[in-house]
């Protein structure tokens, strides 16, 4: 108990900089810096490309060396490298600040992941993660209220005092993560590759549709910003309204929706539902453009926000317990590093395609946006069900020849017994 109670701590701290950052990270460089939008999109773009990579080796190195103290080592790293940002004066520095940042933040992902998974019953890993993700939630939401506090002064130590809080938050959460109980380094076994999840093609497909199932990411903070602001009547202040909207349900209601997660069939069907939700939520948000009306159009885009978010509970619950759920024990650190980078290409890739697709295409581009969503959520049922059975058969395969072994290893007995008598 003390354990998921510290588990949770650091969740909740190292959020309270996440959001203070999200907020004011962007208008630092570009007020404050001097970079251009260009050039800031271009080093986050580099930066995510090489963490999500770097995250599935820095996985692995939890596996081998321990989950607990390469999550402390990547937790002060993180804040050594949001430190590094305040020393940043030119494109160059800003994407190779940007490159160690992300991978310090990915591999922390990995190794957090895998302690949790050594520390929780599996049975319980959903409903823990479900509560970490409602203390992220709260978390971000501190945060970003504090960085505003920092965009309302506009002024250079303001945005300074963002970093610093990030960094601390960091710093105290890898503080909180040393007093949790630690879980034991997995060696290789002899003959076995080193990283093996990069040979599961079952769950490397199953990273991907996550990967586009998170492209729901930038909606909330840049493309229905856009979309409001150039294609509907509805009130610019809506967007704030409808990220509360996001933030709370998730806060209140993402532990519920996880319990009924208790399998990878249920999980299976979660991300079915998932799929269906945000496709129809893409259908309302299409229809806002239609009316003239700005009450008319608000109504409309806070009824597609309603069904997107429940359809990212959805998703999160489900892609939580296959995530851990097909991931050989010994190797999760490995193993959450490749699912986790669904996260990072979403942040690299999905601002670009979403703004591309969505303001360039209207309401045609919410379709295909949501063709997408539908149809990695129904794909993942058969991609589940390829990976069981590659299990399954990994597992015969392994008994057979345990059991072989086993066979062999009495004739030499016998054969012994027979040589030794007179």
């Amino acid at each position: 108990m003390e354990s998921t109670k510290r588990l949770a701590l650091a969740q909740l701290i190292s959020s309270v900089g996440d959001g203070a950052y999200y907020v004011g990270s962007a208008l630092y460089f570009t007020l404050i810096v001097g970079l251009s939008p260009a050039q800031v999109g271009l080093g986050l773009t580099v930066g995510w490309a090489v963490g999500s990579v770097a995250g599935v080796a820095l996985g692995h190195v939890a596996d081998r060396r321990g989950p607990k103290g390469t999550a402390v080592f990547l937790g002060l790293g993180t804040a050594a490298s949001v430190t590094a940002f305040l020393f940043v004066g030119s494109a160059v520095a800003f994407v190779i600040a940007a490159c160690v940042y992300a991978c310090f933040q990915c591999g922390l992902g990995a190794a957090r992941q895998a302690l949790l998974a050594g520390l929780i019953d599996p049975a319980e890993r959903t409903t823990f993660r479900a509560r970490l993700q409602a203390m992220s939630n709260a978390g971000i939401a501190i945060g970003a209220a504090l960085g505003g506090v920092a965009l309302a002064l506009g002024t250079r130590e303001a945005f300074l005092t963002v970093f610093v809080l990030d960094a601390l938050a960091f710093a105290a959460a890898a503080l909180v993560l040393r007093k949790v109980p630690s879980v034991p380094p997995v060696p290789v076994k002899t003959g076995e590759p080193s990283v093996a999840v990069l040979r599961d093609r079952p769950y490397a497909l199953l990273a991907l549709l996550n990967m586009v199932m998170l492209l729901y990411m930038p909606l909330f903070s840049l493309v229905l910003p856009l979309w409001i602001s150039t294609r509907t009547a509805a009130p610019g202040w809506l967007v704030s309204a409808m990220l509360v909207l996001n933030t709370a349900s998730v806060v209140v209601f993402q532990v519920r929706v996880a319990r009924g997660v208790t399998g990878l069939r249920s999980a299976s069907r979660y991300a079915r539902y998932a799929g269906l939700l945000l496709f129809f939520s893409c259908l309302i948000f299409s229809f806002s453009a239609m009316s003239s009306s700005a009450w008319t159009a608000a109504l409309v885009l806070l009824a597609g926000a309603a069904l997107q978010v429940v359809g990212e509970m959805a998703q999160a619950a489900g892609s939580w317990e296959i995530g851990f759920g097909l991931a050989p024990e010994g190797k999760q650190g490995q193993y959450q590093g490749l699912f986790g980078a669904g996260t990072a290409v979403a942040r690299m890739l999905g601002p670009v395609l979403l703004t591309g697709l969505i303001l360039m295409g209207g309401a045609l581009g919410w379709v295909v946006l949501g063709g997408l969503f539908l149809l990695a959520g129904t794909l993942t049922t058969p991609a589940v069900r390829w990976a069981e059975r590659t299990r399954s058969l990994r597992r015969e395969l392994e008994d057979g020849g345990a059991a072989a072994h086993a066979e062999e290893l009495d004739r030499e007995v016998v054969v012994g017994q027979l040589a030794a008598r007179p």
